[in-house]
């Protein structure tokens, strides 16, 4: 199979081992991956800023990039759902990129769900072997992009680690307090969130956190330093590949 990687802004800039760790398991798995280098923003953050002409013009830009893609896989639910969701909204008075966004996000899957829904994988059966102590936190976007139970749905993925001791975190549902631009728009309200967050890992006492949504990443992994917690943070990407022995375990 064909798949092109939609890498995204902050796993290009910020998180690079997912997007290798994402290359490297379909690569394992006998699978073309292919990255178009013309690929941009999702338009993501003007939209959710109210900037809806610009948001379009990024939008076709991602549009005609991926238009001869078979398969597109990502490692975020964020961006995933952007595309899902949204670019129908964008183009609804446009039915040329209309009939192409709908396209679009048919063959757009994120990599989790990819390898559960389209390609029927169990990672015990993968033979996915990893040791560690570990908490997941459920990001909002996979509610986004139409996964029943949420969270709960990658969670099931997880449990079929050999080795990985997955630990329950409380209130699971609850949003981190990213949110894109709203972290921005309402500090208050989304630092107040994101400490009960940081308060929910530290009562699982996990040596890890899951989290397969950079924005997620970025948020929690902050407030936990501003709280003197010490946890590290991992995609399930990068477990599966460190698992697989395709990608060297990192000790930070």
């Amino acid at each position: 199979m064909k798949i092109d990687l939609f890498i995204t802004c902050l796993a290009d800039s910020y998180y690079p081992r997912t997007g290798i760790a994402v290359v490297k398991i379909l690569e394992h798995l006998g699978h073309e991956v292919r990255f178009p280098r013309e690929q941009t923003c999702c338009g993501q953050p003007m939209f959710n800023t109210g900037y809806k002409d610009d948001t379009r013009t990024i939008a076709k830009k991602m549009i005609d990039v991926f238009e001869d893609s078979d398969i597109v896989v990502t490692p975020s639910g964020s961006c995933a759902a952007m595309i899902h969701e949204n670019y129908e909204v964008l183009f609804e008075n446009d039915p040329v990129y209309l009939k192409k966004a709908k396209a679009l996000a048919a063959k757009t899957h994120e990599f989790i769900l990819f390898l559960t829904d389209v390609l029927k994988l169990n990672l015990t059966d993968l033979g996915v072997q990893w040791k560690g102590k570990a908490t997941y936190h459920y990001s909002c976007h996979l509610r986004g992009i139409g996964v029943e139970g949420g969270g709960a749905k990658v969670v099931d993925v997880i449990k079929q680690v050999n080795g990985l001791e997955y630990v329950q975190i409380d209130k699971p549902e609850q949003c981190c307090g990213f949110g894109g631009t709203f972290a921005m728009k309402y500090p208050q309200i989304s630092g107040t969130m994101v400490e009960d967050k940081v308060n929910c890992i530290k009562d699982t006492q996990a040596d890890y956190v899951i989290c397969n949504d950079a924005g997620c990443t970025m948020n929690i992994s902050g407030s936990c330093q501003r709280a003197g917690h010490e946890v590290k943070f991992i995609t399930l990407a990068e477990i599966i590949a460190e698992g697989l022995g395709l990608l060297e375990v990192e000790n930070v």
